[in-house]
């Protein structure tokens, strides 16, 4: 027995005061009815109606069952009605994941950007470098950057991301500006660990569009790219800074490029999810509204090599 249906079926023949009305407003046979309610008894071990001839009305059982069910099923039905409502529409809670890296210049102001034109969307953001499984963590949405997520999921790439060698020109007046890769061997390096295995990530150079490596030796290393961003920064030596969190330091003239012919773009930002039929409006909505944002954004953390070389011929002239 469908025990729910068999309440419901009750409290409407309870509120009409006749099983016929209550089959023709429930949109069954009064059979139906009749034996759903029979089945309630059954079980409740009483009766919850008193039968004759001109009809039925409540026992003292059945008044005090109706009491005790009625606010429950009610509450039932405005809680179903919510949530399907909310998932029909653009109101609810959705889920994030991100590198720390691009939380900061890209995560929020995107978030914010959404909420502008859905306040009623929530957000819950897991800034976590190491990848994340978006499925037993209950996580709507995931932003990666490097290679794309393997598994089975949905995954679009939405922009390339740059490695960008960089300094403060505090740094640079101190030690000189180096010429070429081998002159790295003879300056302060700052490195960074990947986060799944720890190790040094090593630098990378694109040279005609072949991925060549710098073997670097690294006087200050982190697993934190914010820390490696303010190590540049306070002048500690040469850093690989991806372009998301160095760009505002390289257009303020707080950092300088170098080696500009040869910035890698091996790496890219994904975003990815699991495979949904059934997905949230909301979710839906806000994937459609991140991949175009950051599209739209991609110039802002990107440089051609005739703008890196001229930010840093910038610095060569002001010195």
């Amino acid at each position: 027995m469908d025990r729910l249906r068999a309440i419901e079926i009750f409290i409407k023949s309870a509120d009409l005061g006749s099983f016929y009305k209550a089959a023709a407003v429930l949109g069954i046979t009064p059979q139906a009815v009749s034996k759903a309610v029979r089945q309630l008894e059954a079980e409740l071990g009483l009766p919850l109606f008193r039968r004759s001839r001109r009809g039925s009305s409540l026992t003292e059982e059945g008044r005090t069952f109706l009491e005790r069910t009625r606010g429950g099923v009610a509450a039932l039905a405005s809680a179903w009605e919510q949530t399907r409502q909310a998932t029909a529409s653009d109101q609810g809670l959705i889920r994030l994941t991100a590198p720390l890296s691009l939380c900061k210049n890209l995560m929020l102001p995107l978030i914010k950007s959404f909420q502008q034109a859905h306040p009623d969307v929530e957000f819950d953001l897991v800034a976590e470098d190491r990848y994340t499984d978006i499925v037993s963590a209950g996580i709507d949405v995931g932003f990666r950057s490097g290679f794309s997520p393997e598994g089975q999921l949905v995954v679009r790439e939405l922009m390339r991301l740059q490695l960008i060698a960089c300094a403060s020109p505090d740094y640079l007046d101190q030690h000189g500006v180096p010429a070429t890769r081998m002159d790295l061997v003879n300056h302060e390096c700052i490195g960074s660990r990947r986060p799944n295995t720890g190790r040094v990530i090593p630098w990378e150079f694109n040279v005609d569009g072949i991925a060549e490596y710098e073997p670097v030796h690294v006087s200050f290393c982190t697993n934190d790219v914010g820390t490696e961003l303010q190590a540049a920064l306070a002048g500690m030596g040469i850093g690989m800074i991806d372009g998301i969190i160095a760009a505002p330091y390289l257009r303020s003239g707080e950092l300088v490029p170098l080696f500009c012919s040869s910035i890698s773009e091996r790496y890219a930002i994904f975003l990815y999810h699991a495979h949904q039929p059934d997905m949230p409006r909301r979710v839906q909505r806000f994937i459609e509204h991140a991949a175009l944002y950051i599209k739209q954004q991609a110039d802002s953390f990107r440089f051609d090599e005739k703008q890196l070389s001229a930010l840093h011929l910038g610095y060569v002239k002001a010195r």
